[in-house]
């Protein structure tokens, strides 16, 4: 009972684990000079609320919750220390990439009056960058599930600071770019839409390349060990034919996102 409990609480964990790595590069983390407790599984679990608009091009910022997780510390039995819980400062690294992207729907607003429903989307792939003192650049590519079956991905860079202890800070650009079949789900409008009652929508049909370029800032502040509060905002201006869509064009061309929310540290042991 004891093992099948131990491979239960794992699998849980690994599942964890890879969404929170997900989000490594541009979520809310705490600062990585935190003293860490010498426990195999160290995760940090927190909530906030992200202020972003609601489909791609929206002109109105909706906000919604978010649920925030990260591991930094993961043992695996048999394979040994995934991490060991000390943020290199100098080298590569690797990490699960995931995103999910909410349903679209014509009642979103007016300028999306006629066209089809776009379902939920969960997109998974990998990430991996370079860090060096107070450097860092990444790279990351998924593949997109359900409401498309394209392929996204993002290159970013950091500048790292820590001004006064306990307090990490981070700014630096970022580029999203995606496959044809993403921007046509997400940007194109077909013929039909177009000629819809009540459509303002031209018809249009997108390729693949860069849709965003923009800037994204942090700040983390460890409160103590365990608690920690984290601030994010970003930017990003549509580009290439992302900037040339209808939809686009009758919403914003600037997105703009905030973020803010609290994370406590857990440390335990599952096994012997």
């Amino acid at each position: 009972m004891r093992t099948a409990l131990k491979t239960s609480l794992l699998a849980v964990a690994t599942l964890l684990a890879m969404g929170a790595g997900a989000s490594a590069q541009d979520s809310l983390t705490p600062p990585d000079d935190m003293p860490l407790p010498k426990r195999q599984y160290v995760v940090d679990l927190g909530i906030g609320a992200l202020a972003q608009p609601k489909y791609e091009g929206a002109d109105k910022l909706m906000v919604t919750p978010m649920p925030i997780i990260s591991f930094a510390r993961f043992y695996f039995p048999g394979f040994g220390q995934v991490s060991d819980g000390e943020i290199k400062k100098r080298g590569f690294f690797f990490y699960p990439s995931f995103n999910y992207i909410g349903e679209r729907k014509a009642s979103d607003s007016a300028h999306l009056t006629g066209t089809n429903k776009v379902d939920w989307a969960l997109e998974l792939g990998a990430g991996a960058g370079f860090r060096y003192d107070w450097f860092r650049a990444f790279v990351e590519v998924r593949q997109g599930i359900n409401g498309h079956t394209g392929q996204v991905g993002r290159l970013g860079a950091d500048v790292i600071m820590n001004p006064m202890e306990r307090l990490q800070l981070s700014l630096g650009p970022r580029a999203d770019f995606a496959s044809g079949d993403y921007m046509r789900t997400y940007f194109g409008v077909s013929a039909t839409e177009a000629a819809a009652p009540g459509s303002v929508l031209s018809a249009y049909r997108p390729s693949g390349g860069f849709k965003t370029v923009g800037l994204l800032g942090r700040a983390s502040y460890a409160v103590t060990n365990e608690t920690s509060l984290h601030l994010q905002a970003g930017w990003d201006r549509y580009v290439g034919d992302a900037a040339k869509s209808p939809i686009v064009k009758t919403g914003d061309r600037d997105r703009f996102t905030i973020g803010a929310g609290v994370t406590y540290r857990f440390a335990f042991d599952l096994f012997d």
